[in-house]
């Protein structure tokens, strides 16, 4: 396309706007996350000579098409949601507004950047909720779809509220903190589980976690109050027992009555082994005495809904708004805004997709802003602590029915007049 534009002479300036088009199955929002690397990729977009030489050698671009690859910068503009902000079906998250070539290259990396953070903050966010104030871990790294994938899932979900993640890398590189137990491999690598503990706990004695069902988990039980019990005489405490299978809610009464008969009411129990939202809910509701979840695969892979409904469409081109007619994708024309309202009860009440040359309403706030100008970002990017914090906040805004888990609410967006005009315009002009 890019080459066809090139020996049209298509220059025209082009604004695409990326959104989803519906939600996935039960879910009643989604969270935006994955802008800042969006803006870094943008900002750093070059192509290399051993990349050009690889295209010429393809045999399908003319010589001036590739001189021009190998002076392409991004020059254009982004308006953008900032990440951890709520979102829904239609809005758009970002939109880039560039010279037509730089705006169409672009589109496969911008989708892919934000598709899977938005994926797994939208899913983690759930389980947090599920979890009613008990910690978090996330322990998806070895079944994500790759190591980049795990990094990005272990950001995600600690955006939507997860307190740490197994995966040390994401904690350096992103200060997320840290958590993690023991294999079972661990364990029967000893010749005895008691052993095995005692070494555990000798190596780590201020953040001991105990794998207690590798064989029996009550009898695994009753040696972690042994192992307590030695590290109280040595000026520790234990951090913990986990549980990484079979019934969760009977298995943690049972080995919680084992605890406080051992003198072990302070250990907490932490459940682990397939979970997600749903079981967390599940668990919690039971009243089963659990203190913390390890979740994993089925979060990072976003099991349930594994990909989003996520486009980036041409909706302005040489001052000409244009839109998609195809059947079940038809697109709003034009750049966008999105200018949420808050109800007396501090909640949001409802979002209005509009224009973006139009008025912000009284009382409402925009949600899209600048963020980058001819390739350069307008500021640095927000910590992930203040991304963290404002999505708790957004979600906290979201009345109760778009919260749930099962049979969510539909969040009402309404579309302004002005743009309902303006797509009628488009559509006759077609």
């Amino acid at each position: 396309m890019a080459a066809a534009c090139f020996r049209a002479d298509l220059r025209a300036t082009a604004t695409f706007s990326l959104f989803v088009r519906r939600l996935p199955p039960e879910r009643g929002f989604l969270l935006a996350a994955g802008l800042a690397d969006v803006l870094e990729y943008l900002r750093a977009l070059r192509f290399t000579p051993e990349g050009l030489e690889w295209l010429a050698s393809l045999g399908r671009f003319d010589s001036a098409f590739l001189d021009h690859l190998a002076g392409l910068r991004f020059t254009g503009e982004v308006r953008a949601m900032p990440e951890g902000t709520a979102v829904f079906a239609e809005e758009p998250l970002l939109e880039v507004t560039a010279p037509l070539i730089e705006a169409q290259l672009v589109e496969t990396a911008v989708i892919n950047l934000i598709h899977l953070p938005t994926l797994v903050a939208s899913k983690a966010v759930r389980s947090v909720l599920a979890a009613s104030g008990r910690p978090l871990a996330e322990f998806g790294l070895r079944r994500s779809h790759g190591t980049d994938a795990g990094m990005k899932a272990a950001r995600a979900a600690w955006i939507a509220g997860f307190e740490s993640t197994s995966n040390v890398l994401a904690g350096k590189v992103d200060g997320i903190p840290l958590s993690g137990t023991m294999a079972h491999s661990y364990v029967s690598a000893f010749r005895d589980e008691l052993e095995a503990f005692r070494a555990y706990a000798r190596a780590h004695p201020d953040s001991c976690v105990l794998l207690i069902d590798t064989y029996d988990t009550v009898a695994g039980a009753h040696k972690a109050v042994q192992v307590a019990a030695e590290l109280a005489a040595r000026g520790h405490r234990l951090a913990g027992v986990r549980i990484d299978s079979g019934d969760l809610d009977r298995l943690s009464r049972a080995v919680r009555r084992v605890l406080d008969d051992g003198g072990a009411a302070d250990v907490p129990i932490v459940v682990s082994g397939g979970l997600d939202e749903h079981d967390v809910a599940r668990l919690v509701s039971a009243g089963a005495p659990i203190g913390a979840f390890g979740l994993g695969t089925r979060i990072d892979t976003s099991a349930d809904a594994p990909s989003l409904d996520l486009v980036y469409k041409l909706v302005r081109v040489d001052g000409r708004d244009v839109l998609k007619l195809s059947t079940g994708k038809e697109s709003w024309v034009g750049p966008k805004a999105v200018h949420r309202f808050v109800g007396a009860d501090g909640r949001f009440a409802q979002d209005h997709l509009a224009a973006a040359d139009e008025p912000v309403p009284a009382g409402a706030v925009t949600l899209l802003s600048p963020v980058m100008e001819r390739g350069e970002l307008l500021w640095t990017h927000p910590t992930l602590e203040e991304i963290r914090s404002r999505a708790a906040d957004q979600v906290a805004g979201l009345a109760e029915p778009i919260r749930r888990l099962s049979g969510a609410g539909k969040y009402p967006v309404e579309i302004s007049p002005v743009l309902r005009a303006r797509q009628a315009a488009a559509r006759a002009g077609c």
